[in-house]
């Protein structure tokens, strides 16, 4: 990674926080995502599997983590399995992990090399009544790939069927969600590197700018402060692209009189950011754009307001609608006879709003995390309420990130420009 080294504690603790959950004989093992490849003999950029990194802080390929807290042999209870280093390959595709480097990351004591471990996780599965297994269950991941993790519980139930199985997603579910302050802080070192990303950006639109030109600011800005690089995708939307939710075409003339919606974040040391604002292209908001902004805007701080312990995702996007439905009618989108007659389905204010306010963020820009279980402290959640007008050609989203709290929440963006007077300020250079 391009990070500085982040605390091994934070993984220490992650780790000791699974072990918790566990049942008692119990063995959990972790793979890592698989190299895939492009076309020819060329690969992807490799991105470690999120709960392997959760764990252990390695990003390196072909790397495994394994607990076993009731081994009788005590130094193999915690496992970091490693590739053993190759002379010839390394001149091709760069240095990997020493057994001292991954225990400083990592603060697992214990390394094996991958081409020695067959005959030691024999034995430890033998000892252990129950083997914890790992797969993908966002339940926003949308397709099914016969991927590494799904590839070893076929290869594990297959070698050990007397086995109890268990899911090791099912806990990371609930202990993902649930950030620690150490997690926060890096988080909030994402979301320092977008600041000025923003701020550099917001200076450099001007009419005839192009959306590649500006994505390729949001990059330059990132790596300069040593972020791994983007989050996800950055969207960079003028005009009537500003519509579509996942634009990443960023292909297209940003022209006087449109307005501008960016969405991006940086990652940094494995943790996501995740902004969205929309700008005028020529530094001031038209009457009608000011007023669709600061409706937008006034969604955004209702949902900030509602955010907090004991509600659910689903109770809550409920309540925002209610307020959208409400700003709709005031700026003249929807009448009173529009939700009078709606589909209880397919709420009037939808047409305008048609996607979800909040979702977790952490290691994955869409974390781990449940919807309908009441919201819990250290959560983070993003609040991204939009109004796309096809009639108008004009899309507009705010987003920030909020770390939950006993007492309510801090939103981790507050020094991020958000008013249309500090947008306008900012563009001008006078902020």
């Amino acid at each position: 990674m391009k990070n500085l080294p982040l605390d091994k504690q934070i993984f220490v603790q992650n780790r000791s926080r699974f072990i918790k959950a566990m049942k008692s004989d119990s063995i959990a093992i972790f793979v890592s995502n698989d190299e895939w490849p492009t076309n020819g003999d060329a690969i992807h950029r490799f991105k470690q599997n999120s709960d392997l990194y959760w764990l252990s802080g390695i990003t390196q390929e072909e790397s495994m983590v394994i607990l076993f807290p009731d081994n009788i042999d005590k130094k193999f209870r915690e496992v970091l399995v490693l590739v053993r280093p190759n002379e010839q390959k390394e001149k091709w595709d760069g240095k990997r992990l020493r057994v001292e480097e991954a225990r400083a990351i990592s603060g697992i004591e214990t390394i094996v090399w991958l081409d020695s471990l067959e005959g030691l996780l024999q034995a430890w599965v033998h000892q252990a009544d129950n083997i914890y297994l790992d797969t993908n269950e966002n339940d926003r991941k949308s397709n099914y790939l016969q991927s590494s993790e799904y590839r070893y519980v076929a290869e594990m139930r297959t070698k050990y069927p007397l086995h109890n199985f268990f899911r090791a997603a099912k806990i990371m579910k609930e202990l993902r969600a649930i950030k620690t302050k150490d997690e926060v802080a890096v988080i909030q070192q994402a979301i320092d590197i977008t600041k000025v990303t923003f701020d550099r950006v917001c200076r450099f639109v001007k009419p005839g700018v192009w959306e590649h030109e500006i994505e390729a600011e949001i990059i330059h800005s990132f790596l300069s402060q040593r972020a791994t690089g983007e989050a996800y995708g950055s969207i960079v939307a003028s005009g009537d692209r500003a519509r579509i939710l996942h634009y990443i075409n960023n292909n297209q003339e940003c022209k006087s009189g449109e307005l501008i919606l960016m969405d991006f974040g940086a990652e940094y040391g494995g943790y996501c950011a995740d902004l969205s604002r929309t700008i005028p292209v020529n530094g001031k908001f038209t009457k009608r754009q000011k007023q669709v902004y600061d409706a937008c805007l006034h969604l955004h701080n209702y949902a900030k307001g509602l955010l907090k312990p004991g509600i659910s995702i689903v109770d809550y996007t409920d309540k925002v609608g209610e307020e959208a439905t409400k700003q709709f009618i005031a700026i003249g989108l929807i009448t009173k006879a529009d939700v009078k007659n709606e589909d209880k389905e397919n709420r009037a204010y939808r047409k305008y709003l048609y996607h979800g306010i909040s979702h977790h963020l952490g290691i994955d820009v869409h974390d781990l995390g449940t919807r309908t279980e009441p919201i819990k402290q250290g959560m983070v959640f993003t609040v991204e309420p939009g109004i796309y007008i096809e009639e108008e050609q004009m899309g507009i989203r705010i987003e920030n990130n909020l770390w939950i709290t006993k007492n309510g929440n801090v939103d981790l963006m507050k020094n991020i420009a958000i008013t249309t007077e500090d947008i306008e300020a900012l563009m001008k250079g006078k902020k």
